[in-house]
Parts: structure tokens; C-alpha cells; sequence
């Protein structure tokens, strides 16, 4: 399961809101190669259909997707949304994870 708190859900509505072409989209969370650590977190809105071995999660009217290969990474992290004065963005919180960087972008399993 990929758990989105309330402060996440209500910035990807936001976010959808001022991007055209991200109204009804999906939020499609996942690992790619890269970073300090090795793995990176990449988040982008999705209008393509899921495919048969995507995991699907929804929170009221948002959608967030995940596939297979990402999800074995991903499985019982929780994304949030932080506007405090270390900075703003979304943050991963991942119990996956056995070595993060600094920044909080890349992890190591």
C-alpha cells in the first residue's frame, strides 16, 4: 500500500488545478535508477489507461498508480506534502529504505 496524507492529497488537487492537462489525471509514483543513493523517487501526472500490473490507490478524487517493479520498492511508504521553512515539496517516507541521501530524493534497498 502507498499511504498519501491529507496535506499531499490536497497539493496534488492543487497541482492538477493549475495544469490543464493534469485534470483527471493520475499521480504515478516511481523508483528510477540515479541519485546519491541509487534509487530515485519520480512523481508525474499520468492520463495514460493502468496497466493490468499497476497497483491503483485512490483518496477521494485522486488517483495515485505504481507499477509492479516500483511497488516491490515502494510497498508501505507513505507521501506527504511539507511547506515549513526547511523547504517545500512532497517527501517520501520510506521503511524500505536502508540508506537515504540527505536531500531525502534517493535511497538505497
Amino acid at each position: 500500500m502507498i499511504t498519501v496524507t491529507e496535506k499531499a492529497v490536497s497539493e496534488i488537487k492543487r497541482l492538477q488545478e493549475k495544469d490543464p492537462t493534469a485534470v483527471g489525471a493520475m499521480l504515478r509514483v516511481m523508483v528510477v535508477g540515479g541519485g546519491c543513493s541509487g534509487m530515485s523517487y519520480k512523481l508525474g501526472f499520468d492520463n495514460q489507461s493502468v496497466a493490468g500490473s499497476d497497483k491503483v490507490f485512490e483518496y477521494g478524487d485522486v488517483k495515485v498508480v505504481c507499477d509492479a517493479k516500483s511497488f516491490l520498492y515502494l510497498s508501505g511508504i507513505t507521501l506527504d506534502f511539507t511547506d515549513g521553512l526547511n523547504g517545500t515539496g512532497f517527501v517520501f517516507s520510506n521503511p524500505n529504505a536502508k540508506r537515504t541521501c540527505g536531500c531525502g530524493t534517493s535511497f538505497s534497498a
